[in-house]
């Protein structure tokens, strides 16, 4: 069972709308917010108020990119969870009005399973089972995936995820926000080297990053105290090095599970996997490992309905519906299976 299906993703501050057919995505409309850069984070009564703008242009946009009528949908999907309430609830909101008024089913998806999903919106496709490194700015967890629908998450954070300590760090160094980019930015400029930061040892295949943002921060106080240009004289090295020491950390994990699992293939997802310093790790230790490396295109990696919409495809497939009294869940936990 296949089918024509509307998504839309507005778990954060990209109203986004993509059409999917059989599989196939057929248009992928991002509406990005930059409301938030002069607040340096994301205010979500400024989001929720941007989706309510957005979400009927960037539907309509959508449906137009893809040569699809609205009464040619089979099925209506949405953002379930996590993420920011007010935003989740205007697409939820939209959605269901959608659903209800062409009498057609609603399909809820968990956003970090789309982020996995997103593997399979291009060639080449990952088989089953793969190890997945997924990393944004409110989750880093190691998944096995099984099957689109079957996926075992093996390890996560036990605080702070990596996106944040990317952003926090770059927050400290008075670097503008989304500060994670620019990071990646001047760290091709700086020696990775050239300062040293504790690499946190946690059991298992869980990780830390809360320990790393305190010492980059004491450092930095040390280091201003003595002198006061300290951070601009020293931007592209201090960015290389904070950059390395956390791309480590996730390559440990990633090596030790895909080690101890003998798992060739192996991907990475969510935003951070845009950072250009992770992706070219990863290829690189994938070449001495013998693995199998597959990485998202980088509009695919951020927060897009795309991959919400390969979600949805294969939640059809499976009759997955949800019923219209549905309601988005900002926590929702991402367990695997469904």
């Amino acid at each position: 069972m296949s089918g024509i299906i509307l998504a839309i993703e507005s778990s954060c501050d990209e109203t986004s709308a993509s059409v999917v057919k059989n599989g196939t995505v057929l248009s992928n409309i991002v509406s990005t917010q930059e409301v938030h850069q002069k607040y340096g984070g994301v205010v979500p009564e400024l989001a929720s108020r941007a989706h309510q703008k957005n979400i009927l242009p960037v539907v309509s946009e959508a449906l137009k990119g893809a040569g699809i009528k609205k009464t040619d949908l089979d099925a209506v999907a949405f953002t379930k969870g996590p993420g920011l309430l007010g935003a989740l609830l205007v697409g939820t909101s939209f959605a269901k009005g959608m659903a209800m008024a062409l009498d057609i089913p609603l399909i809820g998806v968990n956003h970090m399973q789309a982020h996995i999903l997103a593997h399979f919106i291009e060639s080449p496709k990952p088989k089953f089972p793969f190890l997945c490194l997924t990393v944004s700015g409110g989750h880093t967890q190691l998944v096995v995936v099984k099957s689109p629908l079957e996926m075992e998450v093996i390890g996560e954070t036990i605080d702070d995820a990596v996106g944040e300590a990317f952003d926090k760090t770059a927050k400290i160094m008075g670097l503008d926000y989304p500060g994670g980019p620019l990071i990646d930015k001047f760290a091709k400029d700086g020696d990775p080297l050239k300062f040293k930061f504790p690499n946190v040892n946690i059991p298992d295949y869980n990780f830390s990053f809360s320990g790393i943002k305190t010492a980059f921060l004491n450092f930095l106080r040390k280091e201003t105290q003595k002198d006061a240009d300290f951070i601009e004289k020293n931007k592209a090295d201090l960015c290389a090095s904070i950059q390395f020491t956390l791309i480590r950390i996730l390559m440990k994990k990633l090596t030790k599970a895909a080690n101890e699992l003998n798992i060739k293939e192996i991907g990475i997802a969510g935003g951070v996997s845009a950072n250009s310093g992770l992706r070219s790790t990863l290829k690189e230790e994938g070449e001495k490992l013998g693995w199998n490396v597959f990485v998202p295109e980088f509009e695919h990696c951020t927060d897009n309905a795309a991959m919400i919409a390969m979600a949805a495809h294969y939640q059809y497939e499976g009759k997955d519906f949800e019923k219209l009294s549905t309601s988005p869940n900002p926590r929702l936990k991402f367990t695997g299976s469904r």
